[in-house]
């Protein structure tokens, strides 16, 4: 009896490492997929902000999004994300943004994601084209279907905006 606890011990012993690694392994693997599906999905919602598609644009986002841009105030759901979003395209209908650089940071749960990217942000006024560089950081939580929604998000100007 003692003989074959001592053999469970060792047997243990020895699986456990590989085990633990073979865990962490996946979890890795997982962690980057889970990025690279984050920036795809983002992709996705660019694609929308592009082509003025208020419902693409917000595609990926929470019921109740925050989102916070510099120098005005937070909006709060869905429905004001949307209209926001409606306004800001008829009022600059030469709107486009362009990924510049970008990061996922994924939690080792597997459970939230944080999204920071810089963009190029070209408009025109007044006939004349301009362009200005902005941060974009947002969190992406897992909903209870699996897929990730932005729970957050915020905006903030590097720059002011200048002629292109």
């Amino acid at each position: 009896m003692i003989r074959t606890r001592k053999r469970w011990a060792v047997t243990i012993a020895a699986v456990f490492p590989i085990i633990v690694a073979l865990q962490a392994a996946g979890s890795t693997e997982s962690r980057s997929r889970i990025a690279e599906t984050i920036k795809a999905d983002v992709a996705q919602i660019v694609a929308g902000i592009n082509a003025h598609d208020v419902d693409q644009a917000t595609r990926f986002d929470a019921d109740d999004i925050v989102s916070m841009e510099s120098g005005r105030p937070a909006s709060h759901g869905l429905a004001s994300e949307k209209e926001g979003l409606g306004q800001a395209f008829h009022y600059a209908p030469d709107w486009r943004l362009t990924l510049v650089e970008e990061t996922v940071d994924v939690a080792n749960s597997g459970e939230l994601a944080v999204y920071r990217s810089t963009y190029n942000e070209d408009s025109v006024a007044d006939g004349v084209p301009m362009t200005h560089q902005v941060n974009f950081i947002a969190e992406f939580r897992r909903q209870p279907n699996g897929q990730f929604k932005v729970a957050w998000s915020v905006v903030s100007s590097i720059e002011k905006s200048h002629k292109k």
